[in-house]
């Protein structure tokens, strides 16, 4: 079965990005192989919009990841979670952004300063309506 990093790393961006089409790969599911029938685009936008939980699971993934070192994977969930619910244009007009600029900085191999991660997970967190808790536990 394919992953998500394994995708990002083939295509330099985000399976749920439109601008990429979905590649022409068999997923194997362990007894089956089956091909990819439906856009993940369509599948994340489509239940973070009606399952609120599942909106803030994902913006807690990205905030674990990127604290706990992954931030590839973390921009990539971000991405993914505002093309899904606030939308690049309206982030960039709530943060001062260009557009363009929002969605390099957001790419598997984009470079955000802190301020602009601030800056982007403050309206994330409006949009959803919840805010941030952070815990430190003990590593096992």
């Amino acid at each position: 079965m394919i992953t998500l990093e394994e995708y990002v790393q083939d295509n330099e961006t985000s399976p749920f990005d439109s601008r990429v089409p979905i590649p022409k790969k068999l997923y194997d599911t362990g007894d089956n192989v089956m091909a990819l029938t439906r856009s993940y685009k369509h599948t994340i936008a489509e239940r973070a919009q009606r399952d609120p939980e599942f909106a803030q699971a994902l913006l807690d993934e990205a905030a674990t990841l990127f604290l706990n070192g992954e931030p590839e994977l973390a921009r990539i969930i971000l991405r993914d979670l505002i093309n899904a619910t606030v939308g690049f244009e309206e982030l960039a007009k709530e943060t001062a952004k260009p557009s363009k600029s929002l969605h390099r900085m957001l790419s598997a191999k984009g470079n955000p300063s802190m301020d602009n991660l601030a800056a982007i997970f403050a309206v994330i967190r409006a949009t959803l309506g919840v805010e941030i808790q952070v815990h430190a536990v003990r590593a096992h």
